[in-house]
């Protein structure tokens, strides 16, 4: 490859990544049926023609956020899932991660928080097909312990689906948590605090991603951030006893 092309292939992904972090930023007070082109591009400061350069229309954008917002996500829980033997610790580790989570990339859950069942078709089956996928993963780890106890797939698959439903819920219930809590040291920006995947200006008319909203590595989620504050404590701790709650269900599911 040669010098051109390779300043004109990284031009083009930081473009990209710029106009799925403005929808994301402009996602964060309506639907994405509501959402202009338009608005998109004015706010990366591209031709709107410059668009479809990189996604077929808004649907085609919706869909590659949700590959991004909700891939890590599960990554991580199965990282969990293989690495705790306990349900406490399981329980434990998986709350942490998620409030962490949520506390990183808040636009990304806030997006598919909404637009799960949403007005875009393309958009609600691609969410559907990632949770599916999530399930798939966590009844594949559940199932080396739950089926020398006599438990069918189809019973694998339903607790698997209701752990990826409750960590959907979880995700949302720490975001509107950490939203009230704003001003809350670590509760999140605050208002003249810049997002992450927020697009600025440099010298020479040029911009620049702040923080690009892709999900990265995340710390250990078994170590709790300091500076929660008592909405996300209550959150947590209503979380944990649900996860036990499940957790006892399965212990006593084919008792019957």
């Amino acid at each position: 490859m040669s010098h051109t092309s390779g300043v004109r292939q990284a031009q083009k992904a930081k473009t990209r990544r710029a106009l799925m972090d403005a929808a994301l930023r402009l996602l964060e007070d309506q639907s994405l049926s509501s959402l202009g082109l338009r608005e998109v591009t004015r706010a990366v400061g591209v031709a709107p023609a410059a668009f479809y350069r990189h996604f077929r229309d808004l649907s085609d954008l919706g869909v590659t956020l949700v590959e991004e917002c909700l891939g890590s996500l599960h990554h991580m829980i199965r990282a969990i899932l293989a690495d705790q033997d306990s349900d406490e610790e399981r329980i434990d580790a998986t709350v942490e991660a998620v409030a962490e989570h949520v506390r990183r990339y808040p636009a990304h859950i806030r997006f598919i928080a909404r637009e799960r069942h949403g007005g875009v078709r393309a958009v609600r089956e691609a969410i559907a097909a990632e949770l599916g996928g999530f399930a798939d993963e966590v009844a594949a780890a559940f199932a080396p312990s739950l089926s020398p106890e006599g438990w069918p797939p189809e019973d694998v698959r339903m607790l698997a689906e209701l752990y990826v439903d409750h960590m959907v819920m979880t995700a949302t219930a720490f975001l509107e948590a950490q939203a009230a809590g704003r001003g809350v040291p670590g509760a999140g920006p605050r208002v003249g605090q810049a997002e992450p995947g927020a697009v600025q200006e440099e010298a020479g008319g040029g911009q620049e991603v702040i923080g690009a909203g892709r999900p990265g590595p995340l710390a250990d989620p078994r170590e709790a951030r300091p500076g929660r504050s008592e909405d996300e404590r209550r959150v947590a701790a209503t979380a944990r006893k649900q996860l036990l709650l499940i957790s006892l269900g399965r212990r006593h599911w084919r008792d019957g």
